[in-house]
């Protein structure tokens, strides 16, 4: 085995800046998200001269893995197999792929397209300070990038308006979007925000609208899901229902799935990991979607999942520059190995 041959000769850090194309502001509970910022990205070498990148799980010392060989800590087949590297996910599977010469996604199976169906994720509350041009300019910015799908932030009445007020503008905002650009795909994003009253309301308003997906009205919670997969029923159009991102029981997620009330499976690229979606995707009884709100670069991170794993008709868009391409509504991945991109 290739990896075999190469040892751990050094692991170290390094801040990347990551911009988005605008000030995103508020969702239904958190005030604004900024324009951009840094993040903390690893960087693991071997003896062999091999380099690998990306961003970690979580922050932890490197230390006791240099001087390891390679293969006790990932195997190309399974992922990372060592617990102590488990915070260097990305980066390892980046520098296995780059050793043996192949993207990621391929390394991962190549069970999808490397041109993955990508939604803007960047549609969030900005009406609250701008009005609905507000809307229609970031809708119009995002399409210019390049997305053809759109996912809408609702949940106003939650924290920001009136609660009718606000339940009257999420609908609004979703009519207008809808007419603004009938051929789009158009999901919509509660925070958790409503409750299942208030989200049968703001489903009624917008029964015409053809929803793709509603992602997380509420907390997990089987009774309220049980509800709403009995009133989905009842749609012209029967939208998808996607849950998991926030602080998951992923247990319970997939067993929300098997059951049938959840429909898509969004546990976060970074916050699950690239190994541990290696490992649930054979026992997902949905479709899956990971979380990829953050960092443009964990859209690059997602679309490789999706075309390296399958079952993933769809990826989280965030709008910025500089670490995916996006062709007419989709990531295009290179053939270039591990993850295709040269450190920032």
């Amino acid at each position: 085995m290739t990896l075999a041959r190469h040892v751990i000769s050094s692991v170290t850090t390094t801040e990347i800046r990551y911009d988005y194309l605008r000030t995103i502001g508020r969702n239904s509970f958190l005030g604004s998200h900024g324009s951009g910022g840094s993040t903390t990205a690893y960087v693991v070498e071997t003896d062999r001269g091999a380099t690998g990148w990306g961003l970690p799980l979580y922050d932890a010392d490197p230390g006791p893995l240099v001087g390891r060989k390679l293969a006790e800590l990932i195997d190309p087949d399974r992922g990372v197999i060592d617990a102590a590297a488990e915070f260097l996910d990305y980066p390892l599977h980046d520098l296995a792929a780059r050793i043996l010469d192949v993207p990621v996604y391929e390394m991962l199976g190549a069970a999808g397209s490397p041109r993955v169906r990508c939604y803007s994720g960047g549609i969030y509350l900005d009406d609250l300070d701008g009005g609905l041009d507000a809307i229609r300019a970031n809708l119009a910015q995002d399409h210019a990038f390049g997305f053809r799908d759109f996912k809408l932030k609702i949940g106003r009445g939650h924290r920001w308006m009136d609660s009718h007020d606000g339940l009257r503008r999420d609908i609004e905002v979703t009519r207008l979007t809808r007419e603004l650009y009938p051929d789009a795909g158009i999901l919509v994003d509660g925070n958790d925000g409503f409750s299942v009253n208030t989200l049968f309301e703001y489903l009624d308003g917008v029964a015409d609208c053809d929803l793709y997906w509603i992602e997380e009205p509420f907390a997990e919670r089987r009774p309220d899901l049980e509800a709403l997969h009995e009133y989905l029923q009842k749609l012209p159009h029967r939208p998808k229902v996607a849950d998991g991102e926030y602080d998951p029981n992923v247990e319970h997620v997939l067993q929300l799935a098997r059951d049938g009330l959840v429909d898509v499976a969004l546990m976060d690229v970074t916050g699950h990991g690239l190994t541990a979606w290696r490992r649930t995707m054979p026992d997902l009884s949905a479709e899956a979607s990971p979380h990829a709100w953050g960092q443009p670069l964990k859209t690059l991170y997602a679309a490789h999942l999706a075309a390296g794993l399958g079952n993933i008709p769809i990826v989280e868009g965030v709008p910025g520059p500089g670490f995916y391409t996006l062709e007419d509504g989709h990531v295009v991945l290179s053939d270039e190995p591990g993850f295709g991109l040269t450190l920032p």
